[in-house]
Parts: structure tokens; sequence; C-alpha cells
């Protein structure tokens, strides 16, 4: 009996386990779909606006950006649809994160935290701007 209750405790940790590798598979995946649709919607307007992609690049910054995806200019969509591909390893991160909180995983919480710091090490270090 004894045994029998331990294996049921451990099938339940691994389907808790496999949940949070489902969850975090969805969030990818449609995260990809997102990105890649707002891309495929960029390169649409490029085209149907005769915007060639040898044309000198648009400002990026986030506020041109949301303001050109609001106007329907192709830089709009094309813009947050790379950010949003950019950004899907670190929601990754995030989303295991916070199951791992959920499922009061401490390790597994403070790898993913190491991870997250080391990625925003990253970007303060890549854009200049020291802390």
């Amino acid at each position: 009996m004894r045994a029998t209750a331990a294996r049921g405790a451990g099938d339940h940790g691994r389907g808790a386990e496999r949940d949070l590798e489902r969850a975090v598979g969805r969030i990818l995946m449609t995260a990809t779909y997102v990105g890649v649709g707002l891309i495929a919607a960029g390169a649409i307007l490029m085209v149907l606006e005769g915007v060639s992609p040898l044309d000198p690049a648009p400002s990026l910054s986030p506020a041109d950006a949301a303001a050109a995806l609001v106007a329907l200019r192709p830089e709009g969509p094309l813009a947050v649809g790379l950010v949003v591909l950019i950004a899907s390893p670190t929601l990754r991160v995030v989303s295991s994160l916070v199951g791992y909180l959920e499922a009061r995983e401490r390790r597994m919480a403070l790898v993913s935290l190491a991870i997250l710091a080391v990625i925003a090490a990253s970007v303060v270090l890549a854009t200049g701007q020291a802390a």
C-alpha cells in the first residue's frame, strides 16, 4: 500500500510537470503564430503600398512602432512581430518560473530567475544602458 501511494504521488508530480510543459508549449506556439502573422501582414502592407525592402529603414522606437501599427503602416506590424518573436524565449522562461513557483519547485524557480537575470544583463549591456 505504501509503495502504491508513493508511486501515485510521483505520477501526480510528473502530471503537473507535463501540464506545465504543455502550457509553456501553447504560449510559445501562440507567440510564434502571432509574430509570424504580424510579419506577414507587414510584408503584405509593403507590397500594397509599394514599399521596397531596400528603402531606408523607419524608426523602430516603441512609440513609432505602435503608431505605425495603429495606422496600418508596414513598419508597425513588422516591428511588433519581430519583438514578439525575439521575446518568445524570455516568455518561456517567465512562464516556467510561474509554473515552478506554483508547484513550489524552489530550485527550478531559482534557475529560472538566474536565467532571467542573465537575459536582463545581456539586454542592458547590448543597449549600453548601465543601471
